[in-house]
């Protein structure tokens, strides 16, 4: 509270009351619901529709837009994730040339509110905080897609559509319209709450990093966390997503090359082991391709990759005719929208994504967008990977401690990378949500931190308290913010 003084006397002549806030653990909770509203994705379409999933949207954007108007977090606002932002104002410019504009603007809907949430979370709540939310949002979606799973089984008795629809004895479609198969107590694939496999994998992979690491952290109580790691397991095992199981081999690898990395003592060190795992990485990236055929048959997946090579040469096609603007933005792709309904059909059903980011960006924005998401993904990733890193100590200094909760950015990263390849999640719901919200947590971070150059700030450990030290509360300003 601000006092001035007068005459001398010592008392308080006016005061500024001190703003209202609301109580820190219903922000966190908010954060909590919305970071699991965007995990949810398709279980929103499945559970309530189009409408529903779009009022929900609109009513979780307004009431974070009041939290922070409530709150007013003081933050760095010229370190928002410009990058992300250019892409995101590419997509919005589209709208000038598109040839499905009520698909563009549809969706644009969706993602300003889910970069407008990103930045909102990223804003209330310290590095800590969002990764506990992040966990807290994991833990919510595994529990609800074993209990559906197990009411879809044990109550419902068969399988399920959309919109809590029995399907009729007369059913001629396939299976991939259901919601759940009923498959929980036999050996084939669960869907959980998302409808989708896939979707399942690659939540309970996220949540094996972070519990897993908060594990090894001791970043809570050991017993639980031990049993929602084995859940997770569970789930990913359930899901049999050959591609988070790509994900899962290279989070492997990136985790092992940190660990070596943060021990190495001089930049020397550190360039020789960048040649070394750099030459190992192309290495095992060309065995991987030359012995694809036998990789797949062990996964037990087609060498076509589902179907996805068809799909990837009809758009191809379709952006070689607008290369460098594309043909407007819609992700996903709106199966009622002219265009769209029946272009590229999966055993009965409208396809809604390439099944790739770089060939979905590239068939609506063009090489423009490609570059503008490339540059975003990546920024983000070198970022990450630094906070990870942190920076090598100087001649007599003791090495800085540095919490391997600190690896969640970059392994979240590493989920993107290889995710993108054969799937356009990272460029809707939660994929794009936690690469704009952790792009724009790590930048919140001061240059003085831990004496890290200004051109080489990497440590970020302020807007990261992880380990000691008081966490930024809130309203109180960012140390060093202008």
């Amino acid at each position: 509270m601000a006092s001035h003084t007068r005459g001398g006397s010592g008392t308080d002549a006016s005061a500024t009351p001190a703003p209202r806030r609301l109580p820190l653990r219903l922000v966190r909770a908010w954060c909590t619901l919305v970071i699991a509203s965007s995990m949810a994705g398709t279980a929103w379409l499945m559970a309530v529709g189009v409408g529903g999933s779009a009022v929900v949207v609109a009513v979780t954007t307004a009431v974070s837009a009041a939290i922070w108007l409530i709150q007013r977090p003081r933050r760095r606002w010229r370190r928002l994730p410009w990058f992300a932002l250019a892409y995101v104002a590419w997509a919005v410019l589209s709208l000038l040339w598109t040839e499905w504009p009520r698909a563009t603007a549809m969706t644009l809907a969706l993602l300003l509110a889910t970069t407008a949430q990103a930045i909102f979370v990223a804003s209330v709540l310290t590095g800590r905080q969002i990764i506990e939310a992040i966990a807290a949002a994991v833990k919510w979606m595994l529990a609800l897609s074993i209990a559906f799973e197990l009411w879809v089984s044990l109550i419902w008795q068969g399988p399920i559509l959309p919109g809590f629809v029995r399907p009729g004895p007369d059913f001629t479609g396939d299976p991939i319209m259901f919601w759940s198969r009923d498959k929980l107590f036999t050996d084939d694939r669960i869907q959980g709450i998302f409808g989708n496999a896939n979707s399942l994998a690659y939540i309970a992979l996220l949540g094996l990093v972070v519990f897993g690491l908060q594990i090894n952290t001791r970043a809570g109580r050991r017993g639980p966390l031990v049993a929602w790691t084995l859940l997770a397991a569970f789930c990913f095992w359930r899901g049999s997503s050959a591609t988070a199981a790509m994900c899962a081999i290279a989070i492997a690898i990136v985790i092992v090359v940190v660990l070596l990395m943060r021990r190495a003592r001089t930049a020397r060190t550190r360039r020789i082991l960048y040649i070394v795992f750099t030459v190992t990485g192309v290495a095992l990236i060309t065995t991987l391709w030359i012995a694809r055929e036998a990789l797949f048959e062990m996964l037990g997946r087609s060498s076509d990759l589902s179907g996805r090579k068809e799909i990837w040469a009809t758009v191809g096609e379709r952006f070689a005719e607008s290369p460098i603007i594309g043909w407007g933005y819609s992700v996903p792709w709106v199966p009622t929208d002219p265009f769209f309904d029946g272009w590229i059909v999966d055993r009965g059903v409208t396809v809604m994504q390439a099944h790739s980011t770089w060939f979905d960006v590239a068939m609506q924005l063009g090489i423009v967008g490609v570059l503008l998401f490339a540059v975003a993904l990546g920024a983000f990733t070198w970022r990450a990977w630094f906070l990870a890193l942190g920076r090598i100590p100087r001649p007599g200094d003791a090495r800085e401690p540095r919490s391997r909760l600190l690896l969640i950015p970059a392994l979240v990263a590493t989920i993107l990378l290889v995710q993108s390849i054969t799937e356009s999640s990272p460029l809707l719901n939660w994929g794009w949500f936690l690469l704009v919200m952790l792009a724009f947590a790590i930048k919140q971070a001061p240059a003085s931190v831990r004496g890290t150059p200004v051109r080489r700030r990497s440590t970020l450990a302020a807007a990261w308290p992880l380990e000691g030290g008081a966490p930024i509360e809130r309203g109180a300003p960012v140390e060093g913010a202008a």
